[in-house]
């Protein structure tokens, strides 16, 4: 098998566990709280990686100068937007917050034109509006009296500034994956994340506690650290070296998909015509937009 398409499959994998680390993270949330959740799925991630750790620090160390961006980049991905993912599913359901974190390709294009490094093109304009427009139709249910539509969209806007979290990572962490190598750089911020995690929550009074999970729910955690977090992350890293970003986005369909798969029989969740629609028009969304030339 050639690395190219080694590399496309890796990327494949890391889109479909993303998807299924959403439903995994929904069934398991109830249990416990978004701080110590993420706590425990990157900080088993940050150990199955400190391998790429060591080596990295012998081989390439962290230039002085770097070290407070890489810090800031580190509590931005793995520590908000660890703590806004898992916040945005205790309220809201898997299907929605599969869609709202889909947007995040999107988001990264509006950004990268904002500060001047992605030209807008009609085609890309209409690829933003398609997937406002899928945004909208697949929370439009959360629109609804009473508390139960309060919460689904309290954590839908909660899963879009997760989204929001993840573009603006892309954009300024790129230079610094492309000098220190995938794996090594998410190897150190994964661990800053998860660090500053366990600093602020015992800093605020609310220190990070094992939850008293079953047996089953202990099971789901070494899962989501091990694939959801280190293979995951890994394959998406390594897939990014040898494939384009474009073709790398396309996989990214993927997740939503598999989310939604899995949503039905595992939690039970009713796929409502307005999810399905909105699923419809984010993913062609995003197909389209990696169409164009970047």
């Amino acid at each position: 098998m050639n690395k190219i398409l080694l590399a496309k499959f890796f990327a494949a994998f890391s889109s479909l566990s993303a998807g299924i680390a959403i439903v995994a993270t929904r069934f398991v949330i109830s249990d416990t709280d978004p701080e110590t959740m993420a706590v425990l799925r990157f900080g088993i991630g940050a150990l199955c990686l400190t391998p790429f750790l060591i080596v990295g620090f012998i081989r390439n160390p962290i230039a002085k100068a770097d070290w407070p961006k890489v810090i800031l980049l580190g509590i931005l991905f793995f520590g908000i937007f660890a703590f806004l993912f898992n916040a945005a599913l205790t309220y809201t359901t898997a299907a929605h917050g599969a869609i709202g974190l889909a947007t995040s390709p999107i988001i990264t294009l509006v950004l990268a034109w904002i500060f001047g490094r992605e030209n807008m093109t009609k085609p890309k304009i209409f690829c933003v509006i398609m997937a406002l427009l899928g945004v909208i139709v697949a929370v439009s249910d959360s629109f609804v009296e009473g508390s139960v539509g309060e919460d689904l969209l309290f954590g839908d806007i909660l899963m879009l500034l997760a989204a929001l979290t993840v573009s603006v990572y892309s954009i300024f962490a790129k230079p610094y994956i492309v000098k220190y190598g995938g794996i090594y750089f998410t190897s150190i911020i994964m661990a800053i994340g998860v660090l500053s995690l366990i600093v602020v929550f015992q800093l605020v009074g609310e220190p990070i506690q094992l939850p008293n999970f079953s047996p089953v729910n202990w099971w789901i955690i070494l899962f989501l650290g091990v694939v959801g977090a280190a293979i995951q992350f890994a394959s998406y890293m390594w897939a990014l070296g040898w494939i384009s970003p474009s073709t790398v986005g396309i996989s990214l369909t993927l997740a939503p998909i598999s989310a939604f798969i899995f949503a039905w029989p595992i939690l039970g969740e009713a796929k409502s015509y307005q999810a399905i629609i909105g699923l419809i028009l984010v993913v062609s969304a995003i197909v389209i937009m990696n169409k164009q030339p970047h």
